[in-house]
């Protein structure tokens, strides 16, 4: 067999291999160079609730694209690195996630040191997010925090492949929070999804969410979803970090993270609970996103997950699949 013939075999059996298994040998996260700390205002990983805000903070360039990075793709950002402990699980296996957040040049002789205060944001010090890369699975976790800044909570995902972990919290002394993000590897027989298509309606455990509004690239637009069960409105929807709903918007492709809440909050005195929950977001670029939208009914967190396009994207057809869950995929 010649030079040629042997490579070409040796490409196709490499990309056998990692067809049928997933994790075996897997590399770190990216490296990203580090970045000096911005201005809080510059941070594009939230949405302000109360107004529209363009992402990063500053202004908007052609085609929709922000002019920084948005939030949970880069590492290190502001100062602060994600160090994830665990790199790799096995699927379909209970195992412990650990990381810790480093304020880089905080320590004795320039060294980081882990960040051991926090400002809570909507009932906790730090949301944990874990979504696979081709966006089926996710998992809204609230680890918990050790004295020396070790945070930890145990995750079983349920398929093999690329995941990526986001971090979104906000650092004592900091004007505005930040989301960082990093990859973990679940190893096992690994055969990836395509994205669900979009549609405006999804179903989990006899609830139905419609979706009314969408994304818009580099502006701010609204997004209601409306919750029934059994055909009729739900109106008595029960707080969940200290809103009537949560929701989350990864961008397909590369994960680009978007956190937004509600327009309004329990007991202001014009926010109901119920059938709908409102809120304002801003798509960094146009594309396809996934929208998990948590709520709490009768005790229980369940989530609804929505596929959308912004801009000028062919539009898919049909409904919205549920995402995986677990039982303990949220804390209460």
């Amino acid at each position: 067999m010649n030079t040629g013939l042997k490579i070409t075999a040796f490409a196709a059996a490499v990309a056998a291999t990692f067809g049928t298994a997933y994790g075996v040998g897997q590399g770190v996260d990216p490296v990203t160079a580090e970045k000096e700390k911005k201005p809080a205002s510059e941070h594009g990983g939230h949405t302000d609730p109360g107004g529209e805000k363009k992402p990063g903070g500053g202004e908007e360039a052609g085609g929709g694209h922000a002019d920084t990075v948005p939030g949970g793709l880069q590492i290190s950002e502001r100062g602060y690195s994600l160090d994830l402990k665990t790199s790799r699980i096995a699927a379909e296996k209970r195992e412990e996630l650990r990381f810790t957040v480093v304020e880089e040049g905080a320590g004795k002789d320039g060294a980081g040191r882990n960040v051991t205060a926090y400002e809570k944001e909507h009932d906790k010090e730090l949301h944990l997010i874990v979504a696979s890369h081709d966006l089926r699975t996710y998992r809204h976790l609230h680890p918990t925090r050790a004295a020396d800044g070790t945070w930890s909570t145990p995750v079983e995902l349920p398929e093999a492949g690329g995941y990526r972990v986001f971090a979104d919290f906000k650092p004592e002394g900091e004007k505005e929070g930040l989301t960082l993000g990093a990859d973990l590897a679940v190893a096992g027989r690994y055969a990836p999804g395509a994205l669900p298509a979009s549609g405006p309606t999804a179903e989990v455990d006899g609830y139905e969410v419609s979706l009314k509004g969408g994304l818009k690239p580099g502006k701010s637009s609204d997004v209601t979803l409306n919750v029934e069960k059994n055909g009729r409105p739900v109106t008595d929807l029960q707080p969940y970090l200290g809103a009537y709903g949560h929701l989350v918007a990864l961008r397909s492709g590369d994960l680009a993270y978007l956190h937004v809440h509600p327009t309004g909050e329990p007991g202001d005195g014009k926010t109901e609970p119920g059938p709908a929950v409102s809120f304002k977001a801003t798509a960094p670029s146009t594309g396809s996103y996934r929208l998990f939208l948590d709520f709490k009914h009768e005790g229980k967190v369940r989530t609804a997950a929505f596929t959308v396009n912004a801009g000028a994207v062919p539009p898919g057809s049909g409904s919205n699949e549920t995402p995986d869950q677990a039982p303990d995929a949220h804390d209460h």
